[in-house]
């Protein structure tokens, strides 16, 4: 490879005539100076963007600089930086900067100039502060420097960025694959798989030249290394495992192709989603309260069961996957033993709903759509994964835990939160999402594969938070972190309830829109849906009118209905089919003895005494109007309606008791919430953090005179007690070795004011706060000279 022309290298700038004793003294500051020589906002932030150097508290700036150079808290650093970051740590390594203060530092006007041919110097600057803000590089202008571990954490071998592409470009890359042999691309899929480098004897001089490893070398698909050695470009193995090609040498990020949309289009087509979305969930929870599923034994959702309630729903395996688990999620679908207990004498636990899916069921549809969006975006699992292969060649099931991953919740923020960026209405694809997080995030660009930021967009569009590739509004307000406006959006792209149907002489009720919740508990129990979508047709049958005065409605209150909320003419036919049902309903009523059966008319009673059904069900006549039956009242009633009798529940008045099945429910109480993940600290807590950062380091610096440790002997502690109070009389500060509540050891200089009590109240000179510290843990005194 040719390096790209540098006006300075390391060896010219060791030749460079020594400098002023000023410009030396910068030039040699240690990170340690550097971090105390910042301001407090500096360093606040810097523990803002690397939290995991304030755990736990350093006791000085030398911690705290050892702490910024750690491997791992580098490499975790590394993760937001992106490609133009690189390329600037990068330049400071090739050019001698990266070896701690033992390097030779770069002036930040030779690094601007080394990349001028490719960005701006005003784009190297925003660069450089994004770097310093992180203590990755720092020193002044005039003396750069990055932190050593900084290379380690490089998204590609060092040189790349600074030295001039030789590799294949990804259209070159795609026709030669598309080129290669299936005994080529077989040799290249398994290194891509397994690692980059391979050991070959074809890979020495003099092999034939139509040999796979050969062909694969002069097309430069292959490295060659030494002579059986041979290895997988980066942008090749990134190619064949569908992953964003990312290029060292972009130092801007990618401009993608964009399609617009009218924004109203947008909120329409997702507001028609999540119809849909809320009239599946509905579909499931309904599924599984009236027929819980068994938790597998090793966890999660059968295929059998998911299949089992596919079919009865009518929505697809797939979507009924990803519903399961944001609904449970949500905490509308527990896994435990549900009251009334099922049937099934197998497994312990079930999927079932909660008792909060009732709650959920009975408000306002853009709040239930905010219960599962958020849900959806806060899950730390990844449900487009259901049926995918695990190691052992199994399927993945559905709510099993081989579908967690850390880094969920996080990629799925950074793909919306990319589209989120674009004015409304700008669709985007996939593919180009995937190129600029992995431009903006390298070293996790694999976690952005075509695969994975296409199911991410379809899991979001299918939840209305994305449509036809643009965020709608209330999904960008629920991205903002604002549930209310969210709703608030939903609410207005929902199309209005209707309060009217349509009803049909072939005894079907079409609803032209959503209903309102009142008519549509109404028409639910009067009729069964027969096909649903923005027109929900439902079919009236005996059965349905029976549901109906089951639950406690009158013949004259079902005709009301109809008459008072249909747009066209109530069919005679149905005016006849509720007369007829309601005239035989409740001539016969059952009850409890375990049940009773009663009526008015002693003949009809006898009737059902010499049916079958009466030996079936056990019955015993008490008295000329009543029978009894130890079966239970819901089998009695079942079995009387299957013989052809019309019987009515009722309870111990009398009155007529609805008896529709609820489905089985669990207890929301001690469901799996989502992840508990941490809140970063306030600014109020960090500034915290820095004062006592300050005050530790200022005690690390003073010059201790008259000192007494402290043992825990009574001399000890009287010479302790001497050395304060004659500290606070003569008002002179002292260094103080500390040990708190929580066992951390701590120095401070303080004033004494008042000793006393078991306690020193003493005045901190960094914040001028009164502070309060208990005389059996102070481990030291010292007078400060």
């Amino acid at each position: 490879m040719t390096d790209l022309p540098t006006p300075a290298t390391t060896a010219d700038a060791a030749a460079r005539p020594a400098k002023s004793a000023k410009s030396a003294a910068r030039a040699d500051v240690t990170l340690a100076e550097w971090l105390s020589k910042r301001s407090d906002a500096d360093l606040v932030t810097l523990l803002q963007l690397r939290p995991d150097l304030a755990v736990p508290l350093p006791g000085s700036m030398a911690v705290l600089a050892a702490r910024t150079e750690q491997r791992a808290s580098v490499l975790r650093a590394g993760d937001e930086l992106d490609t133009l970051d690189f390329a600037v740590i990068e330049t400071l390594v090739v050019q001698g900067a990266g070896d701690g203060g033992r390097g030779v530092p770069l002036p930040a006007k030779t690094l601007r100039k080394l990349l001028s041919d490719r960005v701006p110097a005003a784009t190297v600057n925003a660069a450089l502060q994004k770097l310093r803000a992180r203590a990755l590089v720092w020193g002044p202008d005039t003396a750069l420097r990055v932190t050593p571990a900084a290379q380690e954490a490089l998204p590609w071998p060092l040189g790349s960025t600074t030295e001039l592409p030789d590799s294949l470009t990804e259209p070159e890359i795609t026709a030669a694959l598309a080129a290669s042999t299936p005994q080529e691309r077989t040799l290249l899929e398994k290194l891509a798989g397994t690692g980059p480098r391979g050991r070959t004897r074809d890979a020495a001089p003099g092999t034939p030249s139509e040999r796979p490893v050969q062909r694969l070398l002069a097309h430069r698909l292959l490295n060659w290394i030494d002579e059986e050695t041979v290895e997988l470009p980066a942008s090749v193995g990134q190619v064949l495992r569908n992953e964003p090609v990312s290029d060292p040498h972009a130092l801007v990020p990618p401009h993608p192709d964009s399609t617009k949309h009218a924004p109203a289009d947008i909120n329409a087509v997702a507001a028609g989603e999540v119809g849909e979305l809320l009239r599946h969930s509905a579909a499931v929870l309904d599924a599984l309260g009236g027929s819980p599923a068994p938790v597998l034994r090793s966890g999660g959702l059968g295929v059998r069961e998911l299949r089992r309630v596919a079919k009865q729903t009518g929505i697809d395996e797939n979507r009924v996957g990803l519903l399961a688990e944001i609904l449970t999620a949500a905490r509308l679908i527990g896994k435990g033993t549900p009251e009334p207990a099922p049937d099934s004498d197998g497994a312990e636990d079930y999927w079932t709903p909660t008792t909060t899916a009732d709650a959920w069921l009975a408000v306002v549809p853009p709040r239930r759509w905010t219960v599962l969006a958020q849900a959806w975006l806060d899950l730390d699992r990844f449900p487009w994964m259901i049926g995918l292969r695990d190691a052992n060649d199994k399927p993945l099931a559905a709510l099993s835990a081989e579908l967690r991953y850390v880094h969920a919740v996080r990629d799925r923020h950074a793909v919306l939160g990319v589209l989120a960026e674009f004015p409304p209405g700008t669709e985007i694809s996939a593919a180009d999402l995937g190129r600029i997080l992995a431009w903006r995030q390298p070293r996790r660009r694999r976690h952005y594969r075509l695969e994975a930021v296409a199911n991410t967009l379809a899991e979001a569009e299918a939840l209305g938070l994305v449509a036809r590739g643009a965020v709608s509004s209330a999904g960008r307000a629920l991205l903002h972190g604002s549930p209310e406006d969210a709703e608030s959006e939903m609410a207005i792209a929902l199309p209005e309830p209707v309060d009217h149907v349509l009803v049909q002489a072939d005894l079907t009720v079409i609803a032209p829109g959503p209903l309102t919740p009142e008519l549509q508990d109404r028409v639910a129990m009067v009729a069964d849906v027969e096909s649903a979508g923005a027109a929900t047709v439902y079919r009236i049958s005996e059965t349905s009118v029976r549901r109906a005065l089951d639950a406690g409605a009158t013949a004259a209150e079902l005709h009301n209905l109809f008459i008072t909320h249909s747009r066209t003419p109530v069919p005679q036919s149905l005016t006849y089919l509720i007369d007829d049902v309601a005239r035989r309903h409740g001539r016969l009523r059952a009850g409890m003895a375990q049940s009773f059966l009663r009526s008015e008319d002693p003949t009809l009673l006898a009737e059902v005494l010499a049916a079958p059904v009466a030996g079936e069900l056990a019955l015993r006549a008490v008295a000329p109007t009543v029978a009894i039956s130890q079966a239970p009242l819901g089998e009695v009633l079942e079995r009387l309606r299957a013989a052809g009798f019309s019987p009515a529940g009722e309870d111990s008045s009398g009155a007529i008791v609805d008896l529709r099945p609820r489905g089985a429910r669990l207890s929301a109480r001690g469901q799996q919430r989502p992840n508990w993940r941490p809140n970063p600290p306030s600014a109020e807590q960090l500034e915290s953090l820095v004062a006592e950062l300050r005050a530790g380091e200022r005690a690390a610096n003073v010059r201790p005179g008259q000192a007494v440790r402290s043992d825990g002997s009574r001399t000890s502690t009287a010479a302790t007690l001497n050395l304060l109070q004659l500290a606070a009389r003569t008002r002179r500060p002292v260094h103080i070795g500390y040990v708190d509540a929580q066992g951390v050891a701590t120095q401070r200089v303080v004033e004494p004011l008042k000793v006393g009590g078991g306690q020193l109240d003493a005045l901190d000179p960094v914040t001028g706060a009164v502070r309060h510290f208990t005389l059996h843990r102070i481990a030291s005194v010292a007078l400060v000279e």
